[in-house]
This record gives structure tokens, C-alpha cells and sequence, in this order.
């Protein structure tokens, strides 16, 4: 499913206009992004959790020459999904 999509089901869930259901889904979009940028740690019970994770510096290998890399540290957004997601995923 991709932006789109989503849209169109959302406005058919919500009887809404294709129009307030995108604006709808920018603003959460836009709301989860700012809060990780700042560092925040959003839980949505029974869906999941969205997380900054650090990634701490590491060696690792160009693999086409085999030659020894540095990465540097960096962080990186992460999603856990919640039991009642995985459950009903699972089903």
C-alpha cells in the first residue's frame, strides 16, 4: 500500500474527503518526524512504539576492494510493534 492508498482508505473509514484524510496523514507524519528529530519516544498502545536508536561507531568493508572502513556513530529511527499489531498480524 503505498501514500495514495492509504489515503483513499483512510477517507473511505473516516467518510471524509481524500483532501482532510492527506492533510490527516501529513500531520501525523509531520508530528512522529518532529518528535524523533528532538528525541522523543512516541507509544501509540496496542499499535507500537517509534524510537531513536544510537548506532555506535564501528569498522566495517567496501565489498567490491575488501578495503577496512570507518563508519561513524549515527541514529536512526526504530518501530516495535505492540502485541495487539503483532497479534493480529500473526492471525
Amino acid at each position: 500500500m503505498n501514500k495514495t492508498e492509504l489515503v483513499e482508505a483512510m477517507a473511505k473509514k473516516t467518510a471524509e474527503t481524500k483532501k482532510l484524510a492527506e492533510e490527516s496523514l501529513n500531520a501525523i507524519v509531520d508530528s512522529i518526524t518532529e518528535a524523533l528529530a528532538s528525541g522523543d519516544k512516541i507509544q501509540l498502545v496496542g499499535f507500537g512504539t517509534f524510537e531513536v536508536i544510537q548506532r555506535a561507531a564501528r569498522k566495517g568493508k567496501n565489498p567490491q576492494t575488501g578495503e577496512e572502513l570507518k563508519i561513524p556513530a549515527s541514529k536512526a529511527p526504530k518501530f516495535k510493534a505492540g502485541k495487539a499489531l503483532k497479534d493480529i498480524v500473526n492471525k
